[in-house]
């Protein structure tokens, strides 16, 4: 099978519309929410938080790799910036992957990690060019941001059933 790589920036609504792919998707599907593996840094090293991403990000994608080769198609949320493509493409090497990029407005963003029940973020300035690094793939890109979850996530299932969101 495929990897699906759901991303977006901070409070996209990424972990909300992957639970209503996970309930719609046809076949065989394993769910991985990158933000559950976050606390394997027991004890975090002194670098910058975003080398600990990065490492994160490749981890995450790696275990993707059994997963599909065993006939299971991928679900991987986490908020992969475009810089990352490279690096996942070498990963998965022949795994098909497509890529789908959730991005409401800046405001709705911060409006929504304001809100969060578990992981508030009060402070969203530091976000905001993390933002931008979602920018510059628009045929991946899905921001209906009237639509509910539900309806986003049959858009996305009926996308990725025609190969729309494929990456070459």
């Amino acid at each position: 099978m495929g990897v699906v790589m759901l991303s977006g920036p901070v409070g996209a609504g990424k972990t909300t519309v992957a639970r209503e792919l996970v309930a719609i998707s046809p076949g065989p599907l394993c769910y991985i929410e990158g933000d559950a593996f976050w606390p394997v840094f027991a004890k975090p090293d002194a670098k910058p938080r975003s080398e600990r991403a990065r490492l994160l990000m490749r981890s995450v994608t790696a275990a993707a790799i059994p997963l599909a080769r065993g006939g299971y198609e991928v679900l991987l949320d986490f908020s992969f910036p475009l810089y990352f493509l490279e690096t996942a493409r070498k990963i998965l090497k022949e795994i098909p992957l497509d890529l789908v990029i959730l991005r409401p407005t800046l405001a709705i963003c911060e409006k929504r990690a304001a809100a969060r029940p578990e992981g508030k973020i009060s402070d969203y300035s530091v976000y905001r060019d993390f933002y931008t690094m979602f920018e510059g793939l628009p045929k991946h890109e899905v921001g209906d941001v009237e639509a509910d979850a539900a309806a986003i996530a049959g858009r996305i299932r009926a996308g990725l059933d025609q190969g729309a969101f494929r990456l070459d």
